[in-house]
């Protein structure tokens, strides 16, 4: 056997009759599988980086540009005839035609092409049309300065590369998988390609970033300019339609309407979301309405959708160019560098090209109007050769030519003799010239663009940009995500029970006593009699330890979580009291909480989702002479520390019992909230805005553009819309007032309320389709100003100054207002407003309690009683802001 020359070894066994052939395959691999390999890297999955185009489009390309006579052509011909120079199925031609097609650039179409947004396949080849674009015919050819070479079989021409004069590869994007690598080039925006490559020539520094045709939301923050290791998060555009209805009017790029609804109703039927039903509304523009069940928060099914869907996805770029029939990792920057240079070069040799025609045009009408207007025709009538007539002319040219600027050739001689008579007795010498003028006028023109070679690419770019960039204006809206936590967002579709005594938890022993309702993701954390801890995952059944005594929830980096406990420290030990939290672990390790002796035991346990401190009864044992065999104990005057502290003597006697006498209040401070406006979101780690300090009882004021006002209760997991105008804390003695356009009566009117109803959302301006909302104040005594425009004729009315306070009273948020003025207005100021002293409030405790969803099932229901007098002791030798040896904040 031969492999490419090489005659492998061949080894025989007889067994009998039979004979077996060993062949050795290693000049197979080593040259057949190399050459296999850099076939698919260059012929078919990897774009070049000197057109944008695979050979397949490339191919159809130059196959629509020989068919292009200004009508549609049938896209089955189009295949048909491109298959002259691409050796592969028709099937394979017309997909990669139609996805082409659908990025709406290079191709004009005409019938079903599909639907890159519902992912609906095009129709039949031999049923839809195509023609190339003007875009693609100005952009695309240039014949004089395309390098051409033989078709696989040589019967025909294809160019080696499309003189593309245009960044094609970064507009449209490519995807490949070949052998051994593979390219993934994101599409980018038409005007921001164009923008990008004009900075280039201006020596300016650029950044692009990604644009898809699915519109959408992106996070670009680790694009990393399309190299390998670059990430991009796309995420569908999703709205509240109202409380029970969302609706998704963008979708990421990657998917369409049909997969990002399958994905929705796997997670609901795996019970990560809850939804009553979806419709898919999608025409030319993405509609899917997601009907929620009543109970449900839009805002935690907007960021589980996020969490559990195809509704966020991430994209992997990975830059890979074909560049001198070699593959070369390179980023967006790059990519762009090197095509607008490119572009450059393309335009240099066309005006070199267009330079040498000019020339040799005015070079001939110059010996055109030199043979005419002198009658040189005249000194061949008598010649009887072709070179006596050559010569004739030659020498009747000589006296004429010192001002042309080459020498006449032979050829220039021949083509004058070509000229009919016809056209020497209507010859016009004062027309010639002027034609000799306008080709002097073009050359300076062309020279003058050479040499000014920059600012002539920068004019082609700006003049596509206006010729072709409108209606191609960035669709993905380019923001910053915030992260999403699962186990925050997740439904909770799972019960948890424990069984105390043996020591087990889990979902399937529905026989033993509930707990809560938890998620499969949710981590769950345990503490035992004995003082231990453990956190673990969800599961049907886990052996924790016996004498289980607390089994929760657990929420990574709570700080608000206290725990309160008193242990005895081993037989016959001495108790002890601390106070802490658990903010971070390790999963399925054993910790202790005690002073480490065997035999510890918990005497009292309780979790507090926001640091409440109760009071508690000790009572001792008689034994011996103790005086004093019963006390009360504050939590409040226990420091938070860290879990392996060893906490604060309570007793060296034996404790008898320990009961609760009195539920206690949180001695944690009001939570500071602050609104992040890169990503639209409430959060208490001091990013943003801040809005101030929240208890149980406060409340957000929110109004938009559209005039809704709402109140609500400020949860980390609420989504805003952009059209918010107004967004802070609630004080509800404070009137807003409103300065709106009234569309029914055609002028200003100004209202004054209080909010009245906190519990369901307001139109402050009247329904009328024209009327909308101008100013709002949210200060106690604002201050407004007037500015009139000029009436022809006539000075300027001075600006009016109106005292909000004093116009109006204060009245209910649905009335009509009074009339701000019979006046054409210019426009509204807002001015400083007057001062007031805001009266002083009685001072209380710090109390918060968390959203309800932080609160655990054992903490709800409780009424909390406020401390008799005197019973929130706090040792004056302590800090309350000080930080303890274990990293932990003291708080009160």
């Amino acid at each position: 056997m031969e492999d490419n020359g090489e005659v492998n070894e061949v080894h025989e066994e007889d067994h009998g009759n039979d004979q077996e052939a060993l062949t050795r395959v290693t000049g197979m691999y080593k040259d057949w599988f190399l050459d296999y390999a850099s076939y698919v890297i260059l012929e078919r999955a990897v774009p070049a980086i000197e057109d944008g185009f695979k050979p397949v489009q490339r191919r159809i390309m130059h196959a629509l540009k020989e068919l292009d006579d200004g009508r549609y052509n049938k896209v089955a011909n189009v295949v048909g005839h491109t298959m002259q120079y691409h050796p592969h199925g028709d099937a394979s031609i017309a997909d990669a035609m139609v996805q082409i097609g659908q990025k709406d650039l290079l191709i004009d179409t005409q019938g079903n092409w599909g639907n890159i947004l519902t992912g609906d396949s095009a129709a039949a080849s031999r049923y839809i049309e195509a023609r190339l674009s003007k875009f693609a015919l100005d952009v695309v050819f240039s014949p004089k300065i395309t390098e051409w070479q033989s078709s696989y079989d040589g019967r025909k021409k294809e160019p080696v590369n499309l003189p593309v004069k245009f960044p094609l590869l970064l507009a449209q994007g490519a995807e490949g998988i070949a052998v051994g690598l593979s390219t993934k080039i994101l599409p980018h925006n038409f005007n921001e390609i164009i923008d990008g490559s004009i900075k280039h020539l201006k020596g300016q520094r650029f950044k692009l970033f990604p644009d898809f045709p699915t519109s959408g939301i992106i996070d670009v923050t680790n694009y990393n300019d399309g190299l390998r290791g670059g990430k991009v998060r796309v995420r569908a555009k999703i709205s509240q339609m109202d409380k029970n209805t969302l609706v998704i009017s963008e979708i990421p790029y990657g998917t369409n309407t049909s997969s990002l609804i399958d994905s929705i109703l796997k997670a609901n039927d795996k019970g990560k979301i809850k939804i009553k039903k979806i419709e898919d509304n999608t025409a030319a523009q993405v509609e899917i309405l997601i009907h929620l069940p009543s109970g449900i928060s839009p805002d935690k099914t907007i960021d589980a959708l996020y969490a559990f869907t195809s509704c966020e996805s991430s994209i992997s770029p990975l830059g890979c160019i074909i560049e001198d029939n070699k593959p070369l990792f390179i980023g967006v920057t790059e990519m762009l560098r090197r095509s607008t240079d490119n572009t450059v070069e393309m335009l240099k040799a066309e005006l070199e090209i267009q330079l040498s025609e000019l020339q040799e045009q005015w070079h001939f009408a110059s010996l055109e109007r030199i043979f005419i207007e002198n009658r040189i025709y005249r000194d061949i009538e008598e010649e009887e050769t072709w070179e006596g007539v050559i010569s004739a002319i030659d020498n009747g040219l000589k006296p004429h030519i010192k001002h042309l600027k080459r020498d006449v050739t032979e050829e220039d001689i021949a083509r004058l003799t070509e000229i009919r008579i016809k056209r020497i007795s209507k010859f016009d010498l004062d027309k010639a010239q002027q034609y000799i003028d306008s080709l002097e006028d073009k050359i300076a023109q062309t020279k003058n663009n050479l040499t000014n070679l920059i600012d002539f690419a920068i004019s082609y770019f700006k003049e596509l940009k206006s010729k072709y960039g409108k209606g191609r204006e960035r669709k993905s809206e380019i923001r910053i995500f915030d992260d999403i936590i699962a186990t925050k967002v997740v439904i909770r579709n799972t019960k948890l029970y424990v069984n105390r005594e043996e020591g087990f938890i889990g979902t399937s022993l529905k026989r033993d006593e509930y707990v809560t309702d938890c998620s499969d993701i949710d981590d769950i954390i345990v503490f035992t009699k004995s003082g231990h801890m453990m956190i673990t995952k969800v599961d049907s059944k886990t052996f924790i330890g016996k004498n289980i005594i607390h089994v929760a929830v657990f929420k990574k980096k709570d700080q608000r979580m206290t725990y309160n406990m008193i242990y005895k420290d081993g037989r016959g030990g001495s108790s002890y009291v601390k106070r802490f939290n658990v903010t971070s672990i390790t999963r399925d390790k054993v910790y202790d909480l005690t002073a480490g002796k065997n035999n510890s035991d918990v005497s009292y346990f309780s979790a507090n989702p926001n640091g409440e401190a109760e009071i508690v009864t000790i009572f001792l044992r008689q034994v011996g002479n103790i005086k004093k065999l019963k006390w009360d104990l504050d939590f409040a005057d226990v420091t938070i520390k860290g879990r392996g502290s060893k906490g604060n003597i309570v007793t060296k006697y034996s404790v008898k019992k320990i009961e609760l006498k009195e539920k206690g209040l949180s001695t944690l401070k009001p939570r500071k909230l602050w609104f992040d406006d890169t990503v639209q979101r409430l959060n208490v780690d001091n990013r943003g805005e801040l809005m101030g300090e929240f208890t149980s009882e406060d409340r957000l004021l929110i109004i938009n553009q559209k005039g809704i006002l709402k109140v609500v209760i400020p949860e980390l997991t609420m989504r805003f819309d952009d059209d918010i105008i107004v967004l802070e804390k609630w004080i509800p003695n404070k009137p807003i007032s409103v300065i709106y356009w009234e569309g029914s009566k055609e002028l200003f009117y100004l209202k004054r309320f209080l909010v009245e109803n906190s519990d369901k959302e307001d139109k402050i301006i009247t329904d009328h389709p024209k009327s909308y909302l101008e100013k709002v104040f949210t200060d106690y005594r604002p201050m407004a100003e007037l500015v009139f425009p000029k009436k022809r004729g006539m000075d300027r009315k001075e600006n009016q100054v109106i005292n909000i306070e004093e116009f109006i009273s204060i009245k209910g948020s649905s009335a009509m207002g009074n009339q701000l003025t019979k006046d054409k207005v210019l426009e509204i100021n807002a001015l400083e407003p007057l001062p007031y002293e805001v009266p002083e409030v009685p001072e209380t405790l710090d109390i918060e309690v968390v959203d309800e969803e932080n609160i655990l099932p054992e903490s709800k229901g409780l009424n909390v009683k406020p401390k008799k007098k005197g019973s929130n002791k706090v040792n004056p030798k302590d800090n309350p802001n000080k930080n303890d040896e274990e990293g932990q904040t003291t708080l009160f």
